[in-house]
């Protein structure tokens, strides 16, 4: 299933949601400018969870986790991901506002980044993409408005379909999926490596948003202030 848009309406402009998606083109961009040093410059400047757990690595390595929050591994990588931060991101701004959005949105990074080193200590593949982030986006989107339709491309064996589907089937479909693809790559040692997949770092993306809307007052509505009636009214 591939979201289209939601029938969300926000009453600000996404300002940090559309400097986000820039920054991550960017970042992108500057990856197809390297060419053949791609690679080596990838292993210098992202997360790696083996270095991590290296002593002397901790302090230098939140830098890398920043850094790897703008980087993609392909075109379908950092599209589908700026595609989910178009839908969802909007709200979430709109809720917290934009400096505590902007906070919020790194802080799922970091804490998607940190479930991903715990859970695949050795891995030796850099970890790249907003997935995380974004994930925390997905779980605070899913607590605040599970109810929002979203417009949703539903593939059927050789045909396609449009259908309006409530949040809390997409987001919670997806979640179900990341956490049971997470649980069964337990059993496999290298998982990550072989697949590519951070299925932990889209889990803990994805739990620090449902916690962090919490902590800093999404659920805590701000009136709308009204604008003054003209003048001719008064």
């Amino acid at each position: 299933m591939i979201p289209l848009r939601d029938d969300n309406p926000r009453r600000t402009f996404p300002i940090v949601n559309y400097l986000l998606i820039a920054a991550n083109v960017l970042g992108f961009l500057w990856e197809l400018s390297l060419g053949q040093r791609l690679d080596q410059q990838i292993m210098s400047v992202a997360f790696i969870p083996a270095r991590f757990w290296l002593p002397g690595y901790w302090t230098a390595d939140l830098l890398t986790i920043v850094v790897s929050m703008f980087l993609h591994g392909s075109l379908m990588h950092i599209g589908s991901n700026m595609l989910y931060l178009w839908i969802f991101g909007d709200n979430v701004e709109d809720r917290l506002g934009h400096g505590k959005y902007l906070v919020f949105y790194f802080l799922c990074g970091f804490g998607a980044t940190y479930a991903h080193a715990i859970f695949s200590p050795a891995s030796r593949l850099p970890a790249i993409g907003a997935s995380g982030a974004i994930a925390g986006v997905l779980g605070a989107y899913l607590l605040l408005w599970p109810r929002a339709r979203v417009l949703t491309l539903i593939p059927i064996i050789f045909f396609i379909t449009i259908r309006e589907l409530p949040a809390v089937l997409i987001l919670g479909l997806w979640f179900v999926l990341q956490f049971f693809s997470g649980i069964g790559s337990l059993g496999i040692p290298d998982a990550q490596d072989v697949g590519g997949v951070a299925y932990f770092a889209h889990i803990g993306g994805f739990a620090s948003g449902m916690i962090l809307i919490y902590v800093m007052g999404g659920f805590r509505r701000t009136r709308r202030r009204e604008p003054p009636p003209p003048w001719w009214a008064q």
